[in-house]
């Protein structure tokens, strides 16, 4: 009991540090309560104080509550002091410039963020209103910016928030202008946050600049340069940004490209924090579509796509049958857009990650294009191939496509948009719809089936202890066919792969969310053209392997 007792003064101890330096009076109110509380809200105490949020190559992300463990204007003050004081350090020269989301708290951090900015004597450059995350990354390389700081959580969850940091040219090379971080910048970013000492004692100075609707003016012109100006334009779509903040941006691009407005889902169309109508804000997500496919059945819509909610993702919802609808996955909309691009004669490299569809690889290879593949994120993607050869398309399977790299270097879900649109545009003309197109590809190449496993944890030891079993007792075959590779990425990156002549299964813990992930892909051959009795053998095969891949991990 003695050290329970002490366990508590220490972690009272720890929080009363923090109420003396915390500058935000709400943040302060809610702490005092938890400690009010005492000794019943001391496993909630202790898990705002088991540690600081950790700056990595995602930036911060967390739930948004009073401590060290959480996103509050504490933290954000912290970590915009952190990396204005790091930019200083590497001779970084020019504005910092912000976008924000319309979580909670959103707009509050990105401010902070532009007054720690000044206050150093940095100028700072604010985006006008909630935008997407692909018009921040636009902003920093169309206005020079040394670094850009977003702060959005995307797709997740309504209590978290978070802050993703962007370089500019000077600082992140002709690769990674405009693009997120990586190593080692994150950890010297990391290490200038540490050193920051008390909130009091940093200096805030005016609160920058605030940008023009002329900005976001510019992203759409651009971004409607993606695509044929003289390419059909009759497709109806409908659309929904998940209570995000890309409506706006969309539908502005589409009707600036020339195509119909597309109509949008009523009670998703607007900002909303609280996300009402969706149990998560994530278009994977069971039922976050629902609203979407009533729209597109009521209006006869030919396509139906939905952004998530900071619209750096596009979602692909195509009529399946008569009456159906399903989503396309991601791997799917990748090797469309791809296939469209090379049809168009666009050359250069064509990139995806590890946890992909290896089909992109056989179309470059049939095609005599470039390829690489990469660890996961767009901040490996848009490095692809280190610059020997000029990036032009790159993709993940988590609904993520950057189809113009030197517009956005980022994955965009405004442009994938559009480049899906001009695709289902064309074929419209032909008679003919995306699943078409897909069947021709796996006629020429195979169906490449893909589908994912994946199990979200509340203790995250039940993701080591699964990676720690399938390196020890790693499966010898797999489908009945043996294990010809293994390849374990460790210590670069937590990621276990096997392969047979048929099937590959990669295996990760997810680098944003409490989950641990298996991708798994089987390659089945079309016989005599039969490419639907292909699809229905590659399907079985991926059940199949999914029920061993989940005995092989114990989950």
């Amino acid at each position: 009991m003695a050290a329970d007792t002490t366990d508590i003064d220490d972690i009272r101890e720890q929080a009363r540090r923090w109420l003396a330096d915390d500058p935000d009076p709400a943040s302060r109110d809610e702490l005092t309560a938890v400690l009010d509380r005492l000794p019943a809200s001391a496993p909630e105490l202790a898990d705002r104080f088991a540690g600081p949020l950790t700056f990595g190559t995602a930036g911060l992300r967390g739930p948004l509550r009073a401590g060290p463990n959480g996103m509050n204007l504490a933290v954000v003050t912290q970590a915009a002091a952190g990396l204005v004081g790091w930019l200083a350090a590497q001779g970084g020269t020019g504005p910092l410039v912000i976008g924000y989301d319309a979580r909670h708290g959103s707009r509050e951090f990105a401010e902070r963020t532009a007054q720690v900015a000044t206050g150093a004597g940095r100028p700072a450059l604010l985006l006008p209103r909630p935008l997407p995350t692909p018009v921040l990354a636009y902003a920093v390389r169309h206005l020079g910016g040394v670094a850009g700081v977003m702060v959005t959580a995307s797709h997740n969850p309504p209590q978290d928030n978070g802050y993703k940091v962007y370089l500019g040219a000077e600082l992140g090379g002709e690769l990674g202008a405009g693009a997120q971080i990586v190593p080692p910048a994150d950890a010297g970013i990391e290490a200038a946050i540490r050193s920051v000492g008390p909130l009091t004692q940093v200096p805030l100075g005016p609160p920058g600049q605030v940008l023009g609707d002329d900005l976001a003016a510019s992203y759409v012109e651009q971004a409607t340069a993606v695509i044929d100006p003289d390419g059909p334009r009759d497709l109806m779509v409908a659309y929904t940004p998940l209570h995000g903040v890309g409506a706006a941006v969309l539908t502005a691009a589409f009707a600036r490209a020339g195509f119909p407005v597309p109509g949008v889902v009523p009670d998703q169309a607007e900002p909303d924090p609280a996300f009402p109508t969706v149990s998560f804000p994530n278009p994977e997500e069971p039922g976050a579509v629902d609203r979407l496919i009533a729209l597109a059945d009521s209006t006869g819509a030919d396509l139906a796509i939905a952004n998530d909610p900071d619209a750096d993702r596009c979602a692909v919802v195509v009529r399946d049958g008569r009456d159906g609808w399903r989503m396309l996955r991601g791997d799917e909309v990748g090797v469309l857009l791809a296939d469209h691009l090379m049809r168009r004669g666009v050359t250069g490299l064509y990139a995806t990650t590890i946890v992909s569809s290896s089909l992109l690889r056989a179309m470059c290879a049939a095609r005599g294009l470039a390829y690489d593949e990469t660890l996961t994120g767009f901040k490996w993607i848009v490095r692809a191939g280190g610059g020997s050869t000029p990036l032009v398309f790159g993709y993940e399977e988590a609904l993520g496509y950057c189809v113009a790299p030197e517009h956005v270097r980022d994955k965009d879900g405004i442009t994938a948009a559009l480049t899906v649109a001009e695709l289902a545009a064309g074929l419209k003309t032909q008679g003919r719809t995306l699943t078409d197109r897909l069947d021709e590809l796996a006629a020429e190449f195979g169906v490449h089936h893909t589908d994912q496993l994946s199990a979200r944890v509340d203790d995250l030891r039940v993701i080591s202890d699964a990676m720690a079993r399938i390196r020890a007792d790693t499966p010898t075959t797999l489908l009945g066919q043996p294990v010809d590779s293994v390849r374990d990425l460790l210590p670069e990156s937590d990621v276990v792969i096997l392969r047979t002549a048929a099937a590959r299964v990669v295996i990760r813990p997810s680098g944003t969310e409490p989950k641990l992930k298996a991708y798994l892909e089987v390659v089945e051959p079309v016989v005599d053209g039969d490419v639907r009795t292909a699809r229905g053998r590659a399907a079985s095969a991926v059940a199949a392997l999914r029920a061993e891949v989940s005995a092989a991990l114990g989950i």
